[in-house]
């Protein structure tokens, strides 16, 4: 499988017309290839893409660069894979560690790259922004069944609400205003300044379109206290009626991400807990707004 792995790297380095001396691979996973560059000069990281819908990371990349979004610098794209800078190399950024999650200065300037993210994103077409991916699709009456089967809660009253509201519930959802969302933030894929000037992600596989607050959420899940406040007061303002869609539209996509999994994740437990206590209120208040 390595060998065959290393072929296919080869074959797309020779589209890019990028020489190399080594090929060191640094993940192989959900059919997602990473692999680490090495020519006499410079060192890239190559992304190659075998499931097909990963492909859209691509895209993806491509859209940000004619939104002028700060990413990685991108040296070439085939139908298949990405040639991008190696950070570890550079002399102005580096990957970010688990501890820039408390430090204020770069909440403050993770901030400044989603507001510029949503902002940019209400001039891109509503035509063009329809095709994006959105997490909020998984909300169907098929996938209701799928998350009360896997969670063993089929028993749950809040079940019976949801299903007896459900075009009520959708069609909340639904009317919030798209903008471009990441939906992925984790340290690991954060790239900060040296100098702590700027801060921006990468990897764009989830990126979609969505509502502000998803992304606001996602950002403070994983923040301190203290980054956190940084991080909300440097984004500004944002329609509060989007937290209240958020408290049923979260829930219900993390439960089915977890439940798609082999074996149900540490980290959706806690909203599986809340699918069995506070949920249902969270559904009757979205209900009464």
């Amino acid at each position: 499988m390595k060998l065959f792995i290393i072929v296919k790297i080869k074959q797309e380095l020779k589209k890019l017309n990028t020489p190399y001396s080594t090929i060191n691979l640094v993940q192989n996973k959900d059919g997602v290839i990473v692999a680490r560059v090495q020519s006499d000069a410079k060192s890239y990281i190559i992304k190659y893409f075998q499931n097909e819908d990963y492909k859209r990371e691509i895209k993806n990349y491509q859209l940000l660069k004619t939104l002028n979004i700060p990413t990685v610098n991108i040296f070439g794209f085939t139908d298949s894979a990405i040639l991008m800078e190696d950070v570890t190399e550079s002399d102005f950024f580096r990957l970010a560690t688990k501890e820039d999650l408390d430090d204020v200065v770069i909440a403050s300037k993770i901030a400044e790259w989603y507001k510029l993210l949503h902002t940019c994103s209400k001039d891109f077409s509503e035509g063009n922004i329809t095709k994006l991916y959105d997490e909020t699709d998984f909300i169907t009456r098929d996938n209701i069944e799928f998350i009360k089967e896997k969670t063993g809660t089929q028993n749950l009253p809040v079940w019976k609400l949801i299903n007896d509201n459900f075009d009520v519930i959708v069609s909340k959802i639904r009317c919030l205003p798209r903008v471009l969302t990441y939906n992925d933030f984790y340290y690991t894929n954060l790239i900060v300044a040296k100098d702590k000037t700027s801060a921006f992600m990468f990897d764009y596989n989830l990126l979609g379109k969505g509502y502000v607050y998803s992304d606001i959420r996602n950002v403070c899940y994983s923040l301190g206290e203290n980054a956190k406040k940084a991080f909300l007061e440097a984004y500004g303002e944002f329609d509060k009626k989007e937290i209240i869609v958020d408290d049923v539209a979260s829930v219900f996509v993390t439960l089915y991400h977890a439940c798609k999994r082999k074996n149900f994740p540490s980290w959706a437990n806690s909203t599986l807990n809340e699918l069995k206590t506070d949920y249902e209120n969270k559904v009757q208040t979205l209900l009464n707004s």
